[in-house]
Order: C-alpha cells, then sequence, then structure tokens
C-alpha cells in the first residue's frame, strides 16, 4: 500500500510540475506575441492591405493549425490560446488557414471593404452588378494571388459557357471557328462576334483562355503588353508561385515552386501547344455594349481596333499607370519605374523609392551586385507591408552595411550627379539633404484603372457591393452529433427490441437463447466490440491528421474533427452495446468508464476552452480602444505642450504592464494585490501634472478615466488569463484520460484473448 501510495504521489506530482513548466513555457512565448501585435500595430502591419483572414472567437478552440498551415510567417499567432491577426499586411489570400480550421472559423476575405472605393462591385460570380455579362478576374478583384486569379479565370469561363449553353448555343470543336484560323482581327472587327472577349493574358486570363478553349466557346484574348501579365515585369530570379496548382486542359503544374522566368516560359509553352488565339500590343481604351436584340459588347482599343463580344472578362491586373513622384528631375533617362535584372548595374550609387515587398526586393538584389551603394527611401515610420522573409533578409543587410534606410524621408528633387531628400529626425523636425546618385528606381506602386473600369461599367461604390452574409457555419458539429444521436437512437430500439434479454439479471442470461449471440463474447456482441474498438483507433487518427509532424494530409481538418466527435460518440454507443449494456467491474468495464469520461471532458473541455480565451482577447482588444483613444488626445496635448502627451502615454502604459498577466502565479498576486495602490498613486502624480500645463477640468477627467480603464481593463485580462490556464489543465486531463482508456483497452482484448478464448470459437 505504502510503494502504491509513493507511486501515485510522484506520478501526480510529475504530471502537476510538468504542466507547470509548459504552462511557463506559453506565457513567455505569448509575451513575445503580445509584443508583436503592440509592434505591428505602432506600425500598422496589422492592417490588410487586401485580403486577410477573418477569425470568429467564438469558434476557435486554439488548435493552432491555422498558424502551423499559413505560408506567411507572422499572420497569425496564438494569444490567449486563440487564432489572432498580427500581421495582417503579410497575408496575400493563399487560404491555407482556413482549409485547416477544424471548427471553420477562419474565413479568408478582403479587408474593411464597407467604405473603400477601390475594391469592385461584384456577385459572387465576378460579374458587375451594374453590366450584366461583363466579368473582372484576378488582381482587379482584389485578390493578388496567382492561384487565386487562375481559379477567378477558370471560373469565368465555366460561367459563360454554362450561360451559353442556357441560351441555346452550340459548342464549337472546330479549330478553324474556335481559334479563327485565316481571319485576321481586321475581318473579326467587321462583324465576328466571339462567346467570350479576355482583355489581359495574365495568370487569370491564360486560365480564362484555357478553360474557353476546353468548353468550346470562341474567345479571342488580348494584351497591351505581352503573355505573363504583371508577372511579366517582376524582377529577374523572383520567386512567384510556391503553392500546387492546376492550369485548365494543362493539368497541374510539376513543380512546387517556380521563379519568375520558369513560369512565364512554362505558360508560353501551354499557349503554343494550345494554338491559344492570344494577340498582343493591343491596349484596352473602351468597352460599351449594345442593349438591343443581340446584347454585345464592343471592346475598342488605341490602334483602332474593335472587337465585339456578347461577354467580356478584364484581366488587366491592378499595375495600371507607375505612381510618380512629381518632382523636379524625374523625367530624367535615369529614372525608372521598374527592375528586371539589377545584375546590368555595376559600382553605381542608387536610391530606391518605395516600402513595399518589390521595393525591398529590388534594393537587396541592388545591394548584392557589383559594388553598389544602395539607398532605399520610404515615406513612413516603418515597414509595414514586408513578407517575413523580406524583413529578414533586409535586417541582416542593414546589419551587415549592405544598403541604408531612409524613413521618415521624401524626394525632393533629381538632378544628373544627386538627389535631393527631406528627412526627419525622431523629434519630427525636417531636414534637407543630398546624397550621390547614377540611378533612381521608383517603386511606389502604380494607379490603378479604375477610372477606366468605370467608364466601362464597373462600379466601386460601397453601396453597390452585395452584403457578406456571416453564417453560422455548424454544419461538421451538426453533421457529427445528428450522426451519433441516430445512431444512439438504433441502438436504443435495438435493446428495445431485445429487452427480454437485457433486463435480465446477469447470472440468468446464460440459460436465454439469445446469450450466444448478445453477450460479449457472442457473434454480434463480439462484432460491436471490434467495431468500438475500430471507431476509437480511427477517432485518435485525428491527432496524426492534426499534427504536422505526421504525413497523414488527406481531406480537411474540419472533416475530421467531425469525424473525431462523432467516432467518440458512437465508439461508446457500440462499447455499451458490446457489453450487453451492463457493464461489470471488469478490465472492460472499466474501459468503457474511461471511454465515458473521455467524452465528457472532450465536450465541457470544447466549451469551456472556447469561452474563456474569447473573453481574454475581448479584454486586449477593449485596452487597444483604450489605448488608442490615449493616443489621440496625446497627439492633441503635444500641439500645445510639447513632450506632455508622450509622457503621459508613457505613465499610463506603465501602469497597464503592473496590472497585466504575469509569468508566475505568485507574481499574478502580487500584481492584483497592489494594483489599487498603483492606480491612486498614478492618478495623483497624472492630475498633478495635468494641472501643472494648464490642462482644462474635462480633459484631466477625460485623462483619469482613461488611466482606470486601461488599468482596469488589462486586470481583467489577466484573470481570464488565469482562469485560461487553469482551464488548459483540461486538455491534459483528456489526453491522460484516453491514455489510460488505450491501455484498459488493450489489457482487456489480452485478456478476452489469453483466458476468454473469443477468437477459438
Amino acid at each position: 500500500m505504502s510503494l502504491t501510495l509513493l507511486f501515485f504521489l510522484a506520478t501526480g506530482l510529475g504530471l502537476i510540475v510538468s504542466n507547470l513548466i509548459v504552462r511557463r513555457h506559453e506565457l513567455r512565448e505569448m509575451g513575445h506575441r503580445v509584443d508583436q501585435l503592440a509592434d505591428a500595430k505602432g506600425s500598422g502591419s496589422n492592417a490588410a492591405r487586401l485580403q486577410y483572414p477573418q477569425v470568429d472567437l467564438a469558434k476557435c478552440i486554439g488548435c493552432g493549425s491555422c498558424v502551423t498551415a499559413c505560408p506567411e510567417e507572422g499572420v497569425l499567432e496564438l494569444i490567449h490560446g486563440q487564432a489572432i491577426v498580427v500581421h495582417g499586411a503579410r497575408c496575400v489570400g493563399h487560404g491555407a488557414c482556413a482549409k485547416e480550421c477544424p471548427t471553420a472559423g477562419i474565413v479568408v476575405r478582403l479587408g474593411d471593404i464597407e467604405e473603400r472605393r477601390d475594391i469592385p462591385a461584384l456577385t459572387a460570380q465576378l460579374e458587375s452588378t451594374e453590366t450584366p455579362d461583363l466579368f473582372l478576374a484576378g488582381e482587379l478583384t482584389g485578390f493578388a494571388l496567382i492561384r487565386t486569379a487562375i481559379e477567378h479565370g477558370r471560373g469565368v469561363a465555366s460561367e459563360v459557357a454554362r450561360r451559353k449553353e442556357e441560351r441555346g448555343g452550340k459548342r464549337i470543336d472546330s479549330p478553324a471557328e474556335l481559334l479563327g484560323e485565316g481571319v485576321g482581327l481586321e475581318a473579326r472587327h467587321m462583324g465576328h462576334e466571339y462567346d467570350l472577349i479576355v482583355v489581359g493574358a495574365g495568370p487569370a486570363g491564360l486560365s480564362c483562355s484555357l478553360e474557353a478553349k476546353r468548353l468550346g466557346l470562341s474567345f479571342i484574348t488580348v494584351d497591351q503588353d505581352q503573355l505573363g501579365g504583371t508577372v511579366a515585369h517582376y524582377p529577374r530570379q523572383k520567386m512567384v508561385l510556391t503553392q500546387p496548382v492546376d492550369l485548365p486542359i494543362h493539368g497541374r503544374l510539376k513543380e512546387a515552386i517556380y521563379l519568375k522566368e520558369e513560369l512565364i516560359q512554362l505558360w508560353k509553352t501551354v499557349a503554343a501547344d494550345q494554338n491559344l488565339p492570344i494577340r498582343t500590343g493591343l491596349e484596352f481604351e473602351t468597352l460599351s455594349k449594345n442593349d438591343g436584340e443581340e446584347h454585345t459588347f464592343e471592346v475598342g482599343f488605341k490602334d483602332g481596333t474593335m472587337l465585339r463580344g456578347h461577354s467580356v472578362c478584364l484581366a488587366m491586373g491592378r499595375r495600371g499607370t507607375p505612381r510618380k513622384l512629381g518632382v523636379p528631375g524625374e523625367e530624367a533617362s535615369k529614372v525608372a519605374y521598374g527592375i528586371v535584372d539589377a545584375g546590368g548595374y555595376v559600382d553605381r550609387h542608387v536610391l530606391v523609392v518605395g516600402g513595399g515587398d518589390s521595393a525591398v526586393e529590388a534594393a537587396l538584389a541592388l545591394a548584392g551586385s557589383g559594388g553598389n551603394r544602395v539607398t532605399l527611401s520610404y515615406r513612413r515610420k516603418a515597414l509595414f507591408r514586408l513578407k517575413a522573409r523580406n524583413e529578414a533578409r533586409l535586417k541582416d543587410g542593414l546589419e551587415k552595411g549592405q544598403l541604408q534606410v531612409l524613413f521618415e524621408s521624401d524626394v525632393l528633387g533629381i538632378t544628373a550627379r544627386d538627389v535631393e531628400l527631406r528627412v526627419r529626425d525622431k523629434q519630427g523636425e525636417a531636414s534637407s539633404i543630398k546624397i550621390p546618385n547614377d540611378e533612381v528606381f521608383v517603386l511606389a506602386g502604380g494607379i490603378p484603372p479604375f477610372k477606366q473600369l468605370e467608364s466601362a461599367g464597373v462600379s466601386f461604390d460601397p453601396a453597390k457591393r452585395p452584403k457578406v452574409v456571416t453564417s453560422e457555419d455548424v454544419n461538421g458539429l451538426f453533421y457529427a452529433l445528428g450522426g451519433a444521436l441516430l445512431g444512439t437512437l438504433i441502438a436504443l430500439l435495438w435493446t428495445f427490441t431485445f429487452r427480454e434479454y437485457y433486463t435480465l439479471a446477469s447470472e440468468l442470461r446464460p440459460a436465454h437463447d439469445w446469450h450466444g449471440w448478445l453477450s460479449p463474447t457472442g457473434r454480434i456482441g463480439l462484432s460491436l466490440g471490434i467495431c468500438s474498438f475500430g471507431l476509437v483507433l480511427v477517432n485518435l487518427l485525428y491527432l496524426l491528421r492534426k499534427s504536422s509532424r505526421f504525413p497523414l494530409r488527406f481531406g480537411t481538418l474540419q472533416a475530421w474533427m467531425t469525424g473525431h466527435v462523432g467516432t467518440g460518440v458512437l465508439a461508446l454507443v457500440f462499447a455499451l452495446m458490446h457489453g450487453a449494456m451492463a457493464p461489470r467491474e471488469t478490465v472492460g468495464g472499466h474501459a468503457l468508464l474511461g471511454l465515458a469520461v473521455l467524452i465528457v471532458t472532450g465536450g465541457i473541455g470544447r466549451y469551456f476552452y472556447s469561452f474563456v480565451p474569447h473573453a481574454a482577447n475581448g479584454r486586449d482588444l477593449e485596452l487597444s480602444e483604450v489605448q488608442s483613444r490615449l493616443t489621440g488626445l496625446a497627439a492633441e496635448w503635444d500641439r500645445e505642450h510639447r513632450g506632455f502627451g508622450i509622457r503621459i502615454q508613457a505613465e499610463v502604459d506603465q501602469l497597464v504592464q503592473s496590472g497585466h498577466w504575469r509569468r508566475s502565479l505568485p507574481r499574478r498576486i502580487l500584481a492584483l494585490l497592489k494594483a489599487r495602490h498603483d492606480l491612486r498613486e498614478t492618478r495623483s502624480r497624472l492630475e498633478k501634472e495635468a494641472r501643472a500645463e494648464g490642462l482644462p477640468e474635462d480633459q484631466i477627467r477625460s485623462l483619469l478615466t482613461i488611466a482606470s480603464r486601461a488599468q482596469r481593463t488589462a486586470l481583467a485580462a489577466a484573470h481570464f488569463e488565469d482562469l485560461r490556464g487553469l482551464l488548459a489543465s483540461w486538455r491534459y486531463l483528456h489526453r491522460w484520460t484516453a491514455l489510460l482508456m488505450l491501455l484498459l483497452v488493450g489489457v482487456h482484448i489480452y485478456t478476452a484473448i489469453r483466458y476468454g478464448g473469443v477468437f477459438l470459437n
């Protein structure tokens, strides 16, 4: 007895200490993530440019699958046990996070578009809400990913083909009709009418063309430049595709990673092999629709060419006209708005203007080529839109002295030998400097062709966009519990049908005629036991699918989660029937009890472990709002009382940190006890400083209210975090119960085979 007690005491203490070590590590890591989020908000990288993941905290269970699945580092992180968008500007719309979320708690959408006028008003079919049969695809829709552009192009062609079939149109399979062999543009604009005119030969336009050919549409694809669209203008050797993608007709691209040159060559080969009617050198100018009987579009180009078609797909990209600086000397030949080959520049003084990935990649490429002296000029305080790998490369380049970055700088003028810049110091004071210069690259983005699109019938009015309906997607849980309910009802019906046997006392059952079928070792009873064990094994495969260390990757994680819930409940039902509805004080009975406890702990943990982090994150969001309000007031105070706003912000930040969560329980208890004392002292000090600065009474009251609210909100977040830490232990209870249950099941099976001879009959 003493030895057993000592064993369980050592085991229990070991589990508790292990849990505390894990918890301390979690708090330390979360501290880093909270700091990252604060830095992201300070630099503006938390806000998305276009698309970004939107997390439903009510559904998030903190499994971390989305963080692991995201190919862009730092977009999502776990904070207070739930997924939070940290660097939203790094998201390029892969959508891997949404696919891996087991509870359908993430949707990748465009950012806050309620007031934005740079996103077109489109239906779910990518059709203009104002002009029927006018479609947009690729970057013009607001989504920049190549894979998404390919999906857009395929979808547009499919929709056009479907509508043609509804009108009774015939599929075209003749190469002469489909590709227009022997018919030049001169003949076409005289009267030939296409099913589809594709404007733009980038990834969206190429995909649309291939799908149009596959579906037997008469079509033509035109581009003002060359095949490849925006991708063709990327710098040399730029990695442009890092995920598997399927091209219509061609199929899946063989390589996992493509450089710009490789992808463009592949597209050219596919276009040539399929003899696609792609015409380059035609610059889109006008689009009008004849609303008469024919309902056709007339697409005009700057060289006078006019094409007619029933549907039009605009896939021109958002690059548009390069954004210029508007400064003296910008018309010089040494000023360029793009760079293809950095290796062509040697021993030059180079200025790169811009703060996006393209500008940083160009600056780094030039800095590593032939002794160039490179300066990167950016008008803001920090670079906030960079991908993680570019941010790391830039940091490394700065540490090695390969280039310099001038933040808060603007170009004032360009001469043959130098460039004049206005630069602001840390105090906000501006001064002008001149730096030697041989080359200037302005990579500040482009002016998208929005006016041209509006004249063509595309609306950018937010009121015209279809409302995004956020549905409560409970299908996975519904199907899992629905299937489990059906299985349970069938079990009840079975029990009721054979109630004559199941209601007998255990000692009387062997004499019943049905005992050979329904007993645990009977044919039906044993089969139910085997099915229950099989369901347990399938249930545990979910852990392998969720882990990044195992190659089990088929199916969505949401489907696996649904199966995890459903198989768990059904395994219990089958085990009850295997035990003939009368589990005994045996190893098998204890295994059944363990399975029941496992299901209960899973259900309770699922509810509370989702609710509590939601509350903690809600408090952190409230704290962010309070601090944003303080920042606005501090900026106003600094206009009349220089430096006062900065001092006040520092005081309140210190107050928040004194009440925030700590890495150990004793420190958190001490912080709670000190909270009131710290608040009284800080309020008194702030009030004195505010009166000394001559602030009005209403602003002093606002300041004191903000300070109190900030500290109390931080304390509330700390309480929720402590509660979340306690509930996090529930996962370990669930897992250890699962391990114990498996051990008991193993012993039960061994005992049944070794001593019961269940397979000998």
